[in-house]
């Protein structure tokens, strides 16, 4: 797979020739039509849930490309957003450039309002659950495991959605049932969990461990479940390089853990606004984006 056109840093995309319907932590989502939307996905980065004014040089083009090549693998388990339009022709020459490697043309589907968390690893919330109840959002868990351990199943842990600023809540298997009724919460669950096996196994061989990973999904018009959003990406998953982990510590990761980590260590009390980054925290930063979407995709 090529690697993603580098473009120019874009912290906030500017479409004039499409009406606006929303900014996220990282993407800006624009009208194209009543069956279609264009997805920009910008250098943003976020972290607890607070956009970092810093862009990360890159992002948004490895972001793209790492989705859109777990969409097409991916394609044969679950139908999934994209369409075969290119981005370039859907917005006014001048604003290409805005476009152009970052963003993708997809289908209006209807979201579902939970986020569908898989977990393989010990790690996270999950640990911190797990210390204080020996649980993980209702599944109950062997005694004396460690940091970094692996589960002895992947694990469905949903949570909601919250908007931007605010913080989703993980919740229990119970409790997304109320939120999508029986049948479709089981639809989502074994999806989602069929989804991260497979990815696991693929990343495994090409040296990295998927410790977790959220999935987003939506319906359809006819009600088919269908992949939305970003997939498996240094953003929505946890990377660990398999050479390098060990039980009872928290690897160095492919994702923005790095950042997590100089944050906490900044003395940030991880209330908006969000700090500058240093450089050699950016630039660190992108080479772990760029080197999950090499080790990934070839």
């Amino acid at each position: 797979m090529p690697a993603p056109i580098m473009t120019r840093v874009l912290l906030e995309s500017s479409i004039q020739s499409l009406p606006l319907i929303q900014r996220g932590k990282v993407r800006d989502i624009y009208a194209i039509d009543a069956d279609r939307l264009l997805i920009v996905t910008t250098d943003r980065l976020s972290a607890f849930d607070v956009v970092l004014p810093t862009p990360i040089p890159g992002k948004g083009a490895v972001l793209t490309a790492v989705t859109d090549f777990w969409l097409h693998r991916l394609a044969g388990i679950l139908p999934n957003q994209l369409t075969d339009d290119a981005p370039e022709d859907v917005v006014a020459p001048a604003e290409r450039d805005q476009v152009a490697g970052r963003a993708s043309v997809v289908r209006r589907l209807r979201a579902l309002p939970v986020e569908a968390i898989v977990r393989g690893y010990l790690v996270g919330s999950g640990w911190e659950d797990y210390k204080r109840t020996g649980q993980i959002c209702g599944h109950v868990l062997p005694d004396r495991m460690q940091l970094a351990d692996r589960l002895p199943e992947p694990l469905f842990t949903p949570s909601t959605k919250a908007a931007v600023g605010a913080h989703d809540q993980n919740i229990d298997f119970t409790q997304c049932q109320a939120l999508l009724g029986k049948t479709l919460a089981a639809q989502v669950r074994d999806a989602a969990i069929t989804l991260y096996t497979t990815a696991a196994e693929h990343a495994r061989v090409r040296g990295i461990l998927i410790a977790d990973t959220k999935f987003e999904f939506g319906l359809d018009t006819a009600g088919q479940l269908t992949l939305i959003d970003e997939v498996l990406t240094p953003d929505s998953s946890r990377f660990w390089p398999a050479d390098q982990y060990r039980v009872g510590s928290n690897p160095p990761s492919f994702d923005k853990q790095y950042v997590r980590d100089w944050l906490l260590a900044s003395g940030w009390d991880k209330r908006p606004p969000g700090p500058e980054l240093p450089a050699e925290v950016v630039a660190k930063t992108a080479e772990k984006y760029a080197e999950a979407l090499r080790r990934l995709t070839t």
